[in-house]
């Protein structure tokens, strides 16, 4: 019952605000009224004393031609820095667009390589290069490879497109895509699609140290992808380190692995 009380005087006294507001704007309007009243009248003395007087009226004349005089450069003034707002907020709202676009991109990088180190699957590891070539790149038809230190050959580990069978090896140094390589440089060449699997337009050298470790090479992009932006070449660099630390830890942590395992195995036949 109290809270009926309550709420019946927050309601009352809601509406006395209410109406004190409604008062208040009320003797604001009469008091509006008033000043432009007189000001009405004082306009109407002056053109009937110029009315009574051709010297006053004409003196009045060039008054008002010159009144009339200054708003119209008061309205170019005010056109000019409408204009000028106008490109501002234009120039703002691209900037705010860039904006947006560099944090997603940014995202995307800081996404792309947390991915990269989040396993020790060799598979694993060559999956996501996959995911990010094809998702984040728009790569459509490309392949990764890995470097036989032995034969100093890139030997195809992973594909998309098209079978891995399809796409030849590639001695180290030789070719647009061992030279690539071998010269430890991200290039880039025609973005046309290319079908010879050993003419890649793009090639990612993937690098420990500055020592290759192997490759990406991009043979074809998406339908819908024109060209390579600047993301794209972050993302080259992204992977260019990332991947390769990444497949690179894998590798030490399988061979590791095995050899424990070996070793533990030997172990258990002495002990039997």
């Amino acid at each position: 019952m109290s809270d009926d009380r309550s709420n019946i005087f927050d309601r009352q006294e809601e509406f006395l605000g209410i109406f004190k507001k409604g008062a208040e704007f009320t003797r604001e309007l009469l008091t509006e009224n008033e000043r432009l009243r007189r000001k009405i009248l004082g306009v109407e003395d002056q053109q009937h004393e110029a009315a009574q007087n051709p010297d006053d009226w004409e003196k009045l004349r060039v008054e008002l031609i010159g009144t009339i005089a200054n708003l119209k450069e008061e309205n170019r003034s005010f056109r000019e820095r409408l204009v000028e707002s106008e490109e501002e907020n234009r120039k703002f709202a691209d900037r705010y667009v860039e904006i947006e676009e560099e944090n997603n991109n940014l995202a995307n990088l800081y996404v792309a390589s947390y991915q990269l180190h989040s396993t020790l699957d060799v598979d694993e590891v060559l999956k996501i290069v996959i995911e990010i070539v094809i998702n984040l790149i728009g790569a459509e038809v490309f392949a990764v490879y890995l470097l036989d230190g032995k034969n100093e050959e890139l030997r195809v580990v992973a594909a998309e497109g098209v079978p891995p069978s399809e796409i030849p090896n590639c001695p180290l140094g030789k070719g647009s895509l061992g030279r690539a390589v071998a010269a430890t440089e991200t290039t880039c060449w025609d973005a046309t699609r290319s079908d010879d699997y050993t003419e890649p337009i793009v090639c990612i050298p993937l690098l420990i140290e500055k020592r290759p470790i192997g490759a990406i090479a991009i043979f074809s992009l998406l339908q819908q992808k024109e060209g390579f932006t600047p993301l794209d070449h972050e993302l080259f660099n992204v992977l260019g380190g990332h991947a390769a630390t990444a497949l690179f830890a894998a590798r030490l942590y399988g061979q590791s692995e095995r050899k424990l395992n070996t070793i533990q195995g030997f172990l258990d036949l002495l002990t039997q």
